[in-house]
């Protein structure tokens, strides 16, 4: 055989032998960047979905506690539905409706049974008993389950066969005095609601929440959610296994359901792992979403999602190269690619790392100077992308804790955003032998104010005493909105008398500033000094007996008690 032959069969040999490796080592090096990337890629989708649930969530979630610590609303129960407060816990649900996100609300009594509902077409407005709960009905079940195990807060999506509608059920209960004595909420429409925060439409990427037990209670197909889940036997729900190909792959997913409960003290907390859903391998990302009880789970295609198909034109182009190479010395060869190439996939394993790949990465020649170029572009959007997400992320959830303790009328906190402040204040003041006062206020006739003047009126009336307080207050001390006409102020004065005297000027700047249609608006102020060591239930009580002494000493009075 002459040399020239030779040589070509060597180096047709050559180039089908490179061509097999090089074709096993892109695959291998393609997949190994897209699952690293795609674990990043489903950490991030995890969190942002995490988000955009629990945003609209926790505003309905805030109101509906606020509802459930209604004074009117618990003086009407605790009185057996007296008529004569009918008309103030109606106007009370009423106001709470307008607040809601869809609208509606709902009032379920644990004595007698009653189930009070309204929606925003007010089609049941005049009438919003509806029926009454059975504890021999599978329907109403779900109510005495939940008085029952006594959770203070849970999410339940259930058909209301007495209504006809299906929703996310926000069910928070009302107590007295330690006793469950009914159960307040809203609903969410599901169906809007899925299309809005569940079935995104994006290609390879499927979403969906499941309770604790894997009940599967928000996805795309409502076929496949587990209505009712908590008067379910366990066997008859519908739950995660049933997009999974394989019985592992279940335990896999409820293993790591377990540890991520377990470490839910580790915030953001995301585990991914490999699965089969419909024969195709995907990669599942979980999370634990202690606010509300559930985990969210998502499924992401990577082959849809990042295709090693795209991957097939630098195996081409390293191809093509390794072909001319062949035909020149090995030095040249060595300079001109396998350098280059060493050093890229140094970078590339630093990427798979996790870390930021090198900005002296070699210049190269021809396609691996394209290779490398695609590589430096392609690191720096995902470096940048994540980057942005994570900063959207953390926006929204500063943003949503700061609305979970501002009341939405009047701009000040809210009863849960007082009651953090108490509580550290208190400790504060144990920490530092200091003292703190606590102002009561409540707005004189303020039903009456909503009867003759409206509901529009009384709202005004309650944002201009919220303007008055924030105008009054320190910057280290607080206004709050305690609860229907009721207002709270954390005061730090140097004294008693400086206490009694803030007491008396915001009643006077009440009575002289907050008039509305020529009306006069007069408030009760009560007003009290913590004492060293006490706690915050203490001085409220406190609070709350010299706000009583100001009403029945006449109202528009100012009293303190030290």
């Amino acid at each position: 055989m002459s040399l020239k032959k030779l040589f070509l069969t060597l180096a047709m040999l050559l180039v089908l032998a490179a061509s097999v490796a090089t074709g096993l080592l892109f695959q291998r090096i393609g997949e190994n960047i897209v699952d690293d990337w795609g674990r990043r890629i489903v950490e991030i989708q995890v969190r942002y979905d995490s988000a955009r649930l629990q945003k609209p969530l926790q505003r309905e979630i805030a109101l509906a506690f606020q509802m459930a610590e209604s004074n009117a609303l618990r003086q009407w129960v605790v009185a057996g539905e007296d008529p004569a407060l009918t008309p103030a816990a109606l106007a009370e649900m009423e106001s709470f409706r307008r607040n809601f996100r869809d609208q509606n609300f709902f009032v379920a009594l644990v004595d007698s049974g009653a189930y009070y509902f309204n929606d925003r077409n007010e089609q049941y407005s005049g009438r919003e008993l509806r029926y009454h709960l059975d504890p021999e009905k599978s329907d109403d079940a779900w109510f005495f389950r939940l008085v029952e195990e006594g959770r203070p807060f849970h999410l339940n999506v259930n058909p209301d066969t007495e209504l006809g509608i299906t929703q996310l059920w926000i069910d928070v209960l009302m107590t007295d005095n330690g006793r469950i004595i009914g159960m307040v909420g809203t609903g969410l429409e599901l169906e809007s609601f899925l299309r809005e925060i569940v079935d995104i439409g994006q290609p390879g990427i499927t979403t969906m929440y499941v309770d604790l037990n894997g009940a599967i209670q928000l996805y795309r197909d409502q076929n496949y959610i587990d209505f009712a889940s908590i008067v379910k036997p366990e066997g008859q729900k519908n739950t995660v296994d049933l997009l999974l190909d394989k019985p592992s792959d279940r335990t896999r997913l409820m293993h790591m359901m377990a540890d991520l409960r377990d470490r839910s003290e580790e915030e953001s907390l995301v585990l991914s792992e490999f699965v089969s859903v419909e024969g195709k391998r995907q990669l599942a990302g979980i999370a634990y979403l202690p606010e509300i009880g559930w985990y969210q789970v998502s499924f992401i295609d990577l082959a849809e999602f990042m295709p090693l198909a795209h991957f097939l034109p630098v195996a081409m182009i390293f191809l093509a190269t390794l072909v001319f190479a062949i035909t020149m010395f090995y030095l040249v060869l060595q300079r001109l690619i396998l350098n280059p190439l060493a050093r890229l996939e140094t970078n590339m394993q630093t990427v798979s790392d996790g870390r930021i790949p090198s900005a002296d990465l070699p210049r190269g020649h021809g396609e691996v100077g394209q290779l490398i170029t695609h590589f430096r572009q392609m690191a720096n959007a995902i470096r940048n992308h994540t980057e942005e997400l994570e900063s959207k992320v953390r926006e929204r959830t500063e943003a949503l804790e700061t609305l979970a303790r501002t009341d939405a009328l009047t701009g000040l906190a809210n009863r849960l955003g007082m009651q953090f402040a108490l509580e550290r204040e208190a400790k504060r003041s144990i920490r530092r032998g200091s003292t703190y006062g606590l102002i009561w206020i409540d707005v004189d006739e303020f039903k009456d104010i909503n009867d003759t003047l409206g509901h529009a009126a009384g709202d005004e009336v309650l944002k201009r005493i919220g303007t008055l307080l924030e105008r009054e207050v320190r910057e280290y001390e607080l206004a709050a909105r305690w609860g229907g006409d009721e207002f709270l102020l954390l005061v730090m004065p140097d004294d008693v008398h400086a206490l009694q005297v803030a007491a008396e000027r915001i009643r006077k700047t009440i009575e002289h500033e907050a008039a509305i249609d020529g009306r006069t608006v007069t408030a009760s102020v009560g007003a009290t000094l913590a004492r060293s060591g006490e706690d915050v239930e203490a001085v409220l009580q406190r609070a709350d007996e010299a706000l009583y002494e100001a009403k029945h000493s006449g109202r528009n009075r100012s009293h303190a008690i030290l």
